[in-house]
């Protein structure tokens, strides 16, 4: 489920855990036993797949979302099951999905994303508000379609 959240594809997010089992291995002895192994592993997963970030051209076409922020989402209404969110995440442009990720989902703050990502910190929070804003305009047009097709049986 990691390697997914920070790929776009079910093939990249194998490649990016294989990678990360490789280097896992190959550095297996450089962990002290401070922290958990799990977060360990966790950390090298996540860095590999920002280098393979860092290495793709900035080919990522960034639609212009329009959606009124000011939109009331009804919770009732939008229950989205987990791998629908997840593909939903997945569409997102690679930069607005490392932060997203990174922010959201790893608890990583502002200035430690824009370390590991090379960018400042409000390019970070402008990214993380970008990512938002699409996620919640694919959730309510989702739910729409979801409601209207219960409704038309």
């Amino acid at each position: 489920m990691l390697c997914l959240k920070y790929c776009k594809t079910r093939a990249e997010a194998e490649d990016n855990l294989q990678d990360s089992f490789v280097t896992i291995f190959q550095k297996i002895t450089s962990y002290k036993g401070k922290g958990s192994f799990e977060g360990w592993m966790k950390r090298i997963t996540i860095n590999k797949a920002i280098d393979k970030y860092k290495k793709e051209p900035f080919l990522d076409s960034i639609d212009n979302h329009q959606i009124d922020n000011n939109t009331q989402v009804d919770e009732e209404q939008t229950q989205v099951p987990l791998d629908k969110m997840l593909e939903f995440v997945q569409e997102l442009p690679s930069r607005y999905r490392l932060v997203f990720n990174l922010y959201q989902l790893d608890g990583y703050s502002h200035q430690e994303i824009s370390k590991k990502l090379s960018i400042s910190i409000g390019t970070s929070k402008s990214n993380l508000h970008r990512a938002k804003i699409i996620l919640k305009e694919k959730i309510v047009t989702y739910s729409i379609t979801l409601n209207n097709a219960i409704a038309n049986g």
